[in-house]
């Protein structure tokens, strides 16, 4: 299960994981008119980590995290590229090609504020 809440944090985009095992997260979003994904942050149980540090400049950011065995624990619809290690990929096309895999981002509509905090639960 997924909750969205706009909460007070020094990052401008965090994800709280609220489960009792680590999530690895990746996340999406538009920069320079061109869409990227970075990954990973290990997120410990009822632990947060700030994965955007600066006010946001699009309302949407994407959002893919799964469990330490790297099943799914996002039910996102948005294909974009993911890395086996730490990432910063360009685009979301041809990802196998590129040496990548893809994943299914959801999409978080942070309603155009600066600051956005979400809560994982793996239910």
């Amino acid at each position: 299960m997924v909750l969205f809440l706009q909460g007070p944090a020094r990052a401008e985009f965090s994800v709280c994981n609220q489960s009792l095992d680590v999530l690895n997260v990746a996340i999406g979003y538009e920069e320079d008119g061109e869409f990227q994904t970075e990954g990973w942050w290990s997120v410990g149980a009822n632990r947060c980590a700030e994965v955007i540090r600066k006010p946001l400049a699009s309302r949407y950011v994407y959002v893919y995290a799964e469990d330490v065995f790297g099943q799914p624990v996002t039910a996102g619809s948005i294909p974009s590229c993911i890395g086996t290690r730490r990432f910063l990929i360009r685009g979301t096309k041809q990802c196998w090609l590129r040496g990548y895999k893809q994943a299914d981002f959801l999409e978080v509509d942070t309603r155009e504020q600066e600051r956005w905090t979400l809560f994982l639960r793996n239910d």
